[in-house]
């Protein structure tokens, strides 16, 4: 039975990718908490992970010097909905929501890093006999 790494591989390498833009989104709301009229951002990650995962990226190009058409937004991308009240400034970055955020999302993304991890060494396990002598 031949073993494919692209099917071992793929789908947990499409979540991390989701789970890191979606750090760098909220990373992003974190820095422009200060910024007067910003707009805190988020990732529909069901959305976004069905989108990795079917290579869809944008319009398709035949030719090389044809004009990238990949959206500068991901439809995935949406502005977060405030719990609380405009402050006057239309600022919707709330801190302790964006906070809560960063962790939860970081956790899941080193629990699906230790996941993937796991999956190769029980690969390599099996490839080395087990590791008996």
């Amino acid at each position: 039975m031949a073993i494919s790494l692209e099917r071992l591989a793929s789908f947990h390498h499409n979540v991390l990718k989701v789970r890191s833009d979606r750090l760098e989104l909220i990373a992003g709301n974190l820095a422009n908490a200060n910024t007067p009229g910003y707009k805190a951002r988020d990732l529909d990650f069901n959305l976004a992970l069905k989108r990795a995962s079917s290579g869809q990226k944008g319009l398709a190009t035949t030719h090389q010097k044809h004009i990238d058409a990949t959206p500068s937004i991901a439809p995935e991308i949406k502005f977060r909905v405030p719990d609380q009240p405009d402050t006057g400034d239309g600022n919707t970055v709330d801190m302790q929501v964006e906070r809560n955020k960063f962790l939860e999302t970081s956790m899941r993304f080193e629990a699906s890093l230790m996941f993937l991890n796991g999956r190769f060494s029980g690969l390599k396990k099996a490839l080395s006999g087990g590791g008996q002598q």
